[in-house]
């Protein structure tokens, strides 16, 4: 700190787990300034979390950066100051992290000085951190403190003489430290409080009577103390005497400056008062759970989210989640219990029974039980099942007026919830509970969607001799993980007096990606297999599907290609209607993009002509036939997206078709798809 000149900071050391950063010593502000921030997830969006992960200096220049970057930090405290932090790392062995802060006056970026003189010493605190380890004593730095020099000559009469000084002062004066207590009050400041100067020492400014015990007088003192500027608020001394309070800080503390005014604008109570709640470690936890729950989107996902965000800045040791469903308790989740079985044995568990996750649910009321003794006198059954754990509180999960489940905490060790504690754990059981309802809904319709899926599309593909055939599909990430690609291998020629020497193939895209379109590419996979069946031709096939789209008035449109392939003459038909160009791959691995003339895209025009082009099909030969979804990338040209397909091909070798489908769906993102994909191999074997 005094070589950047930062006026406070902090250094945290990684847990024994080294899943959380726990603080181990701060410096320059009230330690309750950071009390939220106390045990940092390593997950967490947090300045010291990313410099851990990333491994280097972070750095948040000011309000408008730290509001974008760290929105929950920004709301609790919403002061003008900017933020590094570093990590306290070792080679591969990371020890844990540093912040620093220092007034809104700071420039926009760190010096080089400023940089290099962090970095280094993060490196002598990891080097100081090894050393400890190895020889298991707590070591200090091998430098002596530096002394101040004397700035001037000593006059032992200086002192009084200010104080007498001040003492004549008609405005009151005070000195606080960064605790924010009195370490001086002249005798103004006590008669304009309304207590004896004497009264004053020791205690906070805000503390010392009624009328100054307000949320917003606090929050003063601590912008003043972050931003290292002057801070002023008013205050209605009752009956009617407004007073003028002038907060000018240092690194030290805080002098205060008290004068009477005749009046003061606005309502007695100042209005930023009553939209700040007083307890900073609240507002962040709440804050910080509703947060990370907008992004979970099923069950499996709110588990995860409510684990990562309440256990570790909680410090419980155990998780369980549970619904009410048909009057019995399920199981939805866990962290923290090595064995499944501890927690399974209650799913199923009648509401009725007398247990605590059971009986919460029919009171509404949370538990809380600090020792395991409290938790037997009141429920003697848990006596024959213990789970290991010494202190629990259990939280109803009340959403929209009506029980959804049970959240329960555990903690190896007895554990003291404060009246502030429980306040804070009941209010994130509300969150939770608005989360795991629409997480419920969620996963119903994710279920139905991939029923109906499920339903729509080949559950396999038919043995056909002479031809290897393999299928993949990969539903979108958005909306309800349905769309309308599909694909299908059907048997030609098969009437029962010998093996089936040709087979038909096709691969379509409905517009949209909902129930709509799938339950429309049902019907037009059905078309198809009935055109089909018929004995139609590729042309024939595609040009009534696209008049019984446009008969269906369905406002979609689909694209599609369709083939039958000889398997006596190793030649195949295609047909395309707006479908992105098949691929073929040759037996001497050559990768070329079949050229076919196509038509329209299906319902735009009930008399649209679709050509057919006969392509040699040799055996070993690959054709592929995939939709765009395959091939698009957000802000890339389709032609790139098809030249990689062409390239992974290539490359594919002559192994299985499995493995070849598994390769090419390599190139659809795992997490973020923006549209459904659908890929059919053929390949002829050797007569």
């Amino acid at each position: 700190m005094e070589a950047v000149h930062a006026h406070s900071g902090a250094a945290y050391l990684l847990s024994a787990d080294r899943l959380v950063l726990e603080m181990a010593v701060k410096a320059g502000l009230p330690r309750s300034f950071s009390a939220p921030w106390e045990r940092v997830p390593l997950t967490a969006q947090m300045p010291l979390a990313d410099a851990v992960r990333e491994g280097t200096v972070v750095w948040v220049s000011g309000e408008e950066e730290m509001a974008r970057r760290y929105p929950r930090i920004a709301v609790v405290l919403p002061y003008p100051y900017s933020l590094t932090a570093f990590p306290v790392a070792d080679g591969d062995t990371t020890y844990g992290a540093v912040y620093l802060t220092w007034p809104g006056s700071h420039p926009a970026t760190l010096s080089a000085r400023e940089r290099t003189a962090l970095v280094t010493a993060g490196d002598e605190m990891a080097r100081l951190l090894r050393r400890a380890a190895a020889t298991g004593v707590v070591l200090a730095a091998d430098e002596e403190p530096v002394q101040a020099e004397p700035t001037g000559r000593s006059d032992p009469g200086a002192a009084a003489r200010a104080l007498r000084m001040v003492a004549r002062m008609p405005d009151g004066l005070c000195s606080l430290d960064v605790e924010g207590r009195v370490v001086y009050a002249n005798p103004a400041a006590g008669r304009l409080l309304g207590v004896s100067a004497a009264r004053l020492s020791g205690r906070r400014l805000w503390t010392v009577q009624p009328w100054l015990d307000d949320p917003v007088y606090e929050d003063r003192y601590r912008a003043a103390l972050l931003s290292q500027q002057t801070t002023t608020f008013t205050a209605l001394r009752p009956p009617k005497q407004w007073l003028m309070f002038r907060l000018h800080p240092g690194r030290t503390g805080i002098s205060v400056h008290i004068s009477p005014v005749a009046s003061a604008p606005g309502a007695e109570r100042p209005p930023e008062a009553a939209a700040r709640p007083g307890s900073l470690v609240s507002i962040s936890h709440i804050l910080s759970l509703a947060g990370a729950l907008t992004k979970a989107a099923g069950v499996d996902d709110v588990v995860e989210t409510v684990a990562d965000e309440i256990m570790p800045t909680l410090g419980s040791d155990a998780l369980v989640l549970l619904a009410a469903e048909n009057d019995r308790l399920r199981v939805l989740g866990q962290r923290g219990y090595p064995d499944p079985g501890v927690v399974d044995r209650w799913d199923g568990t009648p509401l009725s029974a007398q247990i605590p996750s059971a009986q919460i649910l029919g009171t509404g009321v949370p538990s809380f039980f600090e020792s395991r003794e409290q938790l037997e006198r009141v429920y003697p059954a848990r006596f024959a099942t213990p789970d290991g754990m010494s202190a629990w509180a259990y939280l109803p999960l009340i959403a929209s007026g009506r029980p959804v489940g049970a959240c329960v905490l555990g903690y190896a060790g007895e554990h003291r919830f404060s009246t502030d504690e429980r306040a804070v754990l009941t209010s994130l059981g509300g969150l939770v509970a608005q989360a795991l309802e629409r997480a419920r809904l969620y996963d119903a319709k994710h279920r139905l969607a991939q029923g109906l899926q499920s339903a729509l599309l080949p559950h396999s593909l038919p043995a056909l001799t002479g031809l290897e055939a393999a299928a993949r599909y990969l539903p979108g990430t958005h909306g309800m993980d349905i769309g309308g690609d599909f694909y299908d291998l059907i048997p030609l020629g098969c009437d029962g007096r010998g093996p089936v020497r040709g087979a038909a193939a096709v691969i379509g895209d409905i517009q949209g990606h909902n129930a709509t379109a799938a339950g429309l590419m049902g019907q037009v996979r059905t078309a198809v297999r009935a055109f089909t069946a018929v004995g139609q031709g590729p042309g024939g096939v595609i040009e009534s599907t696209n008049r019984l789209l446009i008969d269906l008035d369905a406002e979609m449109l689909a694209s599609c290609a369709y083939l039958h392939l000889d398997l006596d003459t190793r030649r195949a038909l295609l047909a395309r209607a707006g479908h992105p160009l098949p691929l073929l791959r040759e037996p001497d691995g050559r990768v070329r993009a079949l050229e076919l003339p196509g038509g329209p895209l299906l319902g735009v025009d009930s008399k649209a002509v679709y050509p057919v082009t006969e392509v040699p099909l040799v055996p070993g030969a690959v054709l592929a036939l995939y939709t765009d979804g395959l091939i698009e990338r957000p802000g890339a040209d389709l032609d790139e997206g098809l030249a990689e397909l062409a390239r992974r091909l290539a490359g594919a070798g002559d192994g299985p078709l499995e493995e070849i489908a598994d390769a090419l769906m390599g190139m659809v993102g795992g997490e973020a798809r923006g549209d459904d994909t659908a890929l059919l191999l053929l390949r002829p074997r050797g007569a």
